[in-house]
C-alpha cells in the first residue's frame, strides 16, 4: 500500500496536461520546481506531527529515534520558529509563496509572493476576504504581477530568503493574532500582517484594491465568528 494517494504517474500526467506546449527542457525546469514544493510540504508534514508528539509528552530522544536522527539534531531541526502557531492552511500559503518566488526566478520572498501564497489557498479565510472585496481572483493576481520585479535569469534551488519586509509581515501576523486574542496564526492574520507593513509592495497593492487595515481587521473578526458558528452547528 502506498503511503500517499498520488503516484509518479499522476504527477507526470498533471504536468503534461498543464504544459501541453512546453518543450522537454521547460518541463525539466517545472518538474524541479514542483519537486521542491513537495519537499517543502514534506518538511511541514513532519513538523506538524513533531509538534503533536511534543504536546502529548514525547521526549526529543523519542522524536529523534522516530525521525532517524539524534536528539540534538531533532531539537535543532524542529526548534520553535516563526511559523510555530501557523495553521496548516497558512503554512501551505508560505510554501506557495516560495513556489511563486521560484517561478518568477527571484532570489527572495517578498510580500508580493506572500500575497500570491494566500491567493493560492482558497480554503483560507484570507482568500474569502480578498475575493469578497474585489470580486475576482484574477484582478488581484494582475495587480500583483504588475507590481512584481522583473524575473531573474535562473530559478534558485533550496532555501530562498525572506526580505526584511516579509519577515516584518510574518511578525505582524503573529501580533494580529495576539491582538484578536487567538492562539493560532491563520491566513486572515497573515493578510493583516501584510497590510500593516505599510511601505511593502503587498500593502500598496492591497490599498490600491481598496483595502484598509481597519476594515481588514473587522472583516477578519466577522469571518472567524461566522466560521466558528458554522462549525458549532455541525
Amino acid at each position: 500500500m502506498s503511503p500517499l494517494d498520488i503516484s509518479l504517474a499522476d504527477l507526470i500526467a498533471r504536468l503534461d496536461e498543464e504544459l501541453p506546449d512546453a518543450n522537454e527542457l521547460a518541463r525539466v525546469s517545472e518538474a524541479r520546481l514542483r519537486a521542491q514544493t513537495l519537499s517543502d510540504l514534506g518538511d511541514q508534514l513532519i513538523d506538524h506531527y513533531v509538534s503533536k508528539a511534543k504536546r502529548n509528552g514525547a521526549s526529543w530522544t523519542e522524536i529523534g529515534d522516530a525521525i532517524g536522527v539524534s536528539k540534538q539534531a531533532a531539537q535543532q531541526r524542529h526548534a520553535p520558529g516563526p511559523f510555530e502557531r501557523y495553521t496548516d492552511l497558512n503554512r501551505h500559503s508560505i510554501v506557495l509563496a516560495q513556489e511563486a518566488a521560484r517561478t518568477h526566478k527571484h532570489d527572495f520572498i517578498g510580500t508580493e509572493h506572500l500575497l500570491l501564497g494566500l491567493l493560492g489557498e482558497p480554503r483560507g479565510l484570507a482568500y474569502e476576504v480578498l475575493i469578497a472585496k474585489t470580486g475576482s481572483e484574477q484582478r488581484i493576481r494582475d495587480a500583483v504581477e504588475e507590481a512584481m520585479p522583473p524575473a531573474g535569469r535562473k530559478a534558485l534551488r533550496g532555501h530562498i530568503a525572506f526580505r526584511p519586509e516579509s519577515r516584518e509581515a510574518i511578525e505582524q501576523a503573529r501580533r494580529a493574532s495576539a491582538d484578536l486574542g487567538h492562539d493560532w496564526v491563520g491566513t486572515e492574520h497573515a493578510l493583516l500582517g501584510l497590510i500593516r507593513v505599510e511601505e511593502s509592495p503587498a500593502a500598496r497593492i492591497l490599498r490600491n484594491l481598496g483595502f484598509t487595515s481597519e476594515e481588514l481587521g473587522e472583516t477578519a473578526k466577522t469571518g472567524i465568528a461566522e466560521r466558528s458558528a458554522t462549525r458549532d452547528k455541525r
